[in-house]
């Protein structure tokens, strides 16, 4: 790669000597030592200050520019590294700009000016040290790459730069911000702030800074409440509009990913209008800057948090910045400026006069307490002695085709890897990036002075994992001791869901209450879980409880009233059974046929408990026999009211003459009658339970909050046939009597049968839609209570009178009354 950047540069020198002639030059101070292999740098000494309109002198990019040289003097001093070999090197400014970082790469590309013309290939740069920024270094990386030009960099972090086909030639001893972005997100993760605001420069690094950070956070659900966008070239107004922005906004965390420059301005800003109460967070290029670190700056950037190289300390270097000296080299550039600050006075050269202060010539270094000389905490200098012994080892594994220490380099810089006299392991990835490797930054005030207070670390581990170990007591936060929260909604409390508020991003929320029947029991929920079918949310919605069960018990007020009048009928119906036969011989019990009252009577007596099987926790056994009981038992009942009825038709048609019908409806008659009536029911019945019995069911339709336990019929076909086949039976009863209405009067069964027939079916009709609309237990209710008014019914309208007779008036217990005065008279 250098071999094939000197025959380009000597082609270009042979094309000028054949008559190409050169327009002109970049006017541009350099610093310039001659050597065999010259490497190029480019730093930003200087830059104008657009608001102000003057020039501000960068020592830290001065002392930068000074460790360059100490490392190459270092180098050329080391017989193992480059023998017979020396470096030189050419240093230009890059006032911090783009434009003029490329007129100073087009600078070193170019035949230096301090070479004689005349020579056959002057000494060009084989590599170049460029540059503190990352759109100065895509400037760079673009102009010299396609000469295959080595750039290394010692502060450019964006990750674009990581474009192996773009920047084949680009190369950095500072981790790229992909790593930096990775960094920033697990400390917002680790803190757990959700909702955070970010300033961006308008410019290569902020950019890419932001959107790496960007999408590194969404990964964890952190939302953006703002990007505001700031360089040093803007206005105040547009610096204004970003200060608003800060203002209007409710978050309480702001990463600024800008270089100090850019950054400065409105950080001036931000102290003036005192707006405080925000916990930053700072990217590399501000967080350990010099200018920004004061009292002021601290009232309302104190506490801030950021990540930065390793530190290293180089105390060989003191002593060589303590020697710098205006007179050593009178022409060498920079140098005045910098003397200019140390000492506050201005060296006075031969053949210059000023009028400004005139240093007397006395002035030393060797006891200055500045800052500049501090080499204990040295981070992007370091970089930039790591570059320049990067090129070094590349360099010497290029002529000699052996590495200058124990560890392999590779050619064109890729893959270096050596270890300097720091122990320090310096080598590339594919990409041309270093490990990433930083320091957790602090900004703490200590005896009036802003100290960047180490906390911990961050490093990518060997499986490509992250590690980041932090120091929390150690924390001094903008809010005090206390970690502050950054949200944008506060976390859903359980029982509550949140509910996207439309238009604001995923951060931003409303809580709402879960539904009833659904529960969230962990705080955030996005979603209420429904409770499973047989079970409900208790009050707060945080926990799914058993529902209630309902079903008609025993020991309930409906139950003891309905198992009262149960046994009541039941009772009745034994001691009027009991009267009948004690009575069977008397004409009352005669003309009313005992043998089909004993039927009827035992028929009610099951009948009436009937109900006793609807209540309690409904089971198989009890399901199959409410239903087929109750149908068989009825049938049973109104068989023996047809057997009744029709006796008595016939036993009065009987006086008719020549009416023989009485002599063919004897006992054997009437119990095939009854017995074949109930047969039919009892065969439904059977068919029923063999084919779609009824069984325990759980019923969810009627209330939210509970289960009806009750029998499901199995087929609504079979039951309606069962209460349909009563009803048949019923209906030729009411017919039958009716027709015997007119008997006579004194004993007139048939009246008592129509009207008990009545009765039955009036019940029954209305207990259809009521069955129907009664919810849960009640549908049990009405079915009891329609059997035991039924069963009243017939009990009451065709035993009760002649009970009344038999025990309250016995004298009408003779044939003449009951035969009746109509008869008598016949």
């Amino acid at each position: 790669m250098p071999r094939a950047t000197l025959v380009f540069l000597c082609v270009l020198h042979l094309n000028t000597v054949s008559g190409c002639e050169l327009f002109g030059r970049f006017d541009m101070p350099s610093l310039f030592h001659h050597g065999d292999i010259m490497i190029g740098g480019i730093f930003p000494v200087s830059y104008k200050e657009i608001r102000m309109y003057v020039h501000v002198f960068d020592l830290r990019a001065f002392r930068w520019t000074q460790v360059m040289i100490f490392a190459i003097e270092e180098i050329n001093k080391d017989p193992a590294l480059l023998p017979n070999i020396s470096l030189g090197y050419r240093i230009l400014n890059s006032c911090s700009f783009p434009a003029n970082t490329l007129r100073a790469a087009l600078t070193l590309a170019s035949r230096p000016e301090e070479t004689e013309f005349n020579s056959s290939c002057p000494p060009t740069i084989s590599a170049v040290i460029a540059a503190s920024g990352s759109s100065q270094s895509l400037a760079v990386a673009g102009t010299l790459g396609p000469f295959q030009v080595p750039i290394v960099s010692y502060f450019s972090t964006c990750a674009c730069l990581s474009d192996r086909a773009k920047y084949p030639t680009f190369f950095r001893t500072i981790p790229s911000d992909y790593f930096q972005a990775k960094a920033l997100a697990a400390l917002v993760k680790h803190f757990g702030w959700q909702w955070i605001g970010a300033i961006q420069s308008d410019n290569d690094y902020g950019r890419n800074g932001i959107l790496s950070f960007t999408e590194e956070v969404k990964k964890l659900g952190v939302c953006i409440a703002f990007v505001g966008t700031i360089a040093r070239t803007y206005s105040m107004d547009k610096i204004l509009d970003v200060v608003e922005m800060i203002r209007r906004s409710t978050v309480k965390v702001i990463l600024a990913f800008v270089p100090e420059g850019d950054f400065y301005p409105l950080m001036k800003e931000v102290v003036k209008q005192n707006i405080t109460g925000i916990q930053w967070i700072a990217s590399e290029g501000w967080i350990t800057a010099t200018k920004p670190s004061t009292p002021e700056i601290y009232q309302a950037f104190g506490g801030a948090l950021g990540f930065v190289m390793q530190k290293m300390a180089m105390p060989k270097l003191k002593p060589f910045l303590t020697n710098i000296n205006p007179y050593t080299d009178p022409s060498a550039a920079f140098v005045k400026d910098f003397w200019e600050i140390m000492v506050g006075c201005r060296p006075v050269l031969p053949e210059e006069h000023r009028m400004d202060k005139i240093c007397t010539g006395n002035e030393t270094l060797l006891n200055s307490q500045h800052a500049f000389f501090d080499v204990t905490q040295l981070r992007a200098t370091y970089n930039v002695y790591k570059a320049v012994y990067a090129i070094a080892h590349a360099l010497h594994q290029l002529i000699f085709c052996k590495p200058a220490g124990q560890k392999p380099v590779t050619d064109h810089l890729q893959r270096v890897n050596f270890r300097n006299e720091f122990g320090d392991d310096v080598f590339f990835d594919e990409n041309g990036d270093p490990p990433a490797s930083y320091d957790i930054i602090n900004w703490q005030l200590r005896n009036g002075q802003v100290q960047h207070v180490t906390l911990g670390h961050f490093a990518s581990a060997a499986n490509g994992d992250f590690r980041l170990n932090i120091q929390e007591e150690k924390i001094v936060w903008r809010t005090g001791k206390r970690v502050p929260t950054s949200v944008c909604s506060n976390v859903c409390p359980v029982g509550t869901r949140k509910a996207q508020i439309k238009g604001k991003p995923t951060c931003c929320f409303d809580c709402i209450p879960c539904a009833d029947g659904t529960i969230a029991n962990s705080t955030g929920a996005a979603d209420c879980t429904p409770c499973p079918q047989e079970y409900w949310s208790n009050e707060r919605k945080d926990e799914c409880i058993p529902k209630t069960t309902e079903f008609l018990r025993y020991h309930e007020p409906m139950g003891i009233a309905l198992t009262v009048v149960s046994l009541l009928g039941a009772s009745l119906s034994l001691v009027t059974m009991m009267v009948f036969i004690h009575y069977r011989e008397t004409p009352v019990i005669k003309a009313s046929n005992s043998e089909l009252s004993c039927f009827l009577l035992f028929s009610l007596f099951l009948c009436f408990l009937c109900p006793l099987t609807f209540m309690g926790r409904p089971t198989v056994w009890t399901c199959m026999l409410r239903h087929t009981a109750f149908g068989v038992t009825f049938a049973l009942c109104i068989s023996c009211v047809l057997g009744k009825t029709i006796v008595v038709v016939t036993a009065f048609k009987a006086t008719i003459p020549g009416n023989k019908v009485a002599g063919k409806f004897g006992p054997a008659q009437q119990r095939i009658i009854v017995c074949s009536c109930t047969m039919i029911q009892i065969l439904i019945c059977v068919l029923w339970l063999k084919f779609k019995p009824p069984f325990p069911d759980m019923v969810f339709r009627y209330s939210n909050k509970k289960i009806v336990l009750e029998c499901n019929t199995g087929s609504e076909a079979a039951f309606y046939a069962v209460l349909g086949y009563i009803g048949i039976l019923a209906i030729v009863c009411l017919v039958l009597a009716f027709l015997a209405r007119k008997l006579p009067d004194n004993f007139n069964e048939a009246k008592f049968i129509t009207f008990s027939m009545l009765i039955f079916c009036a019940v029954w009709i209305t207990f259809i839609p009521a069955y129907i609309s009664s919810p849960g237990k009640f549908t049990v209710a009405v079915e009891i209570f329609a059997i035991l008014s039924s069963a009243f019914g017939l009990l009451s309208s065709i035993f009760a009178p002649k009970c009344y007779i038999i025990l309250v008036k016995p004298e009408k217990n003779t044939k003449k009354h009951v035969m009746g005065k109509k008869m008598n008279k016949k």
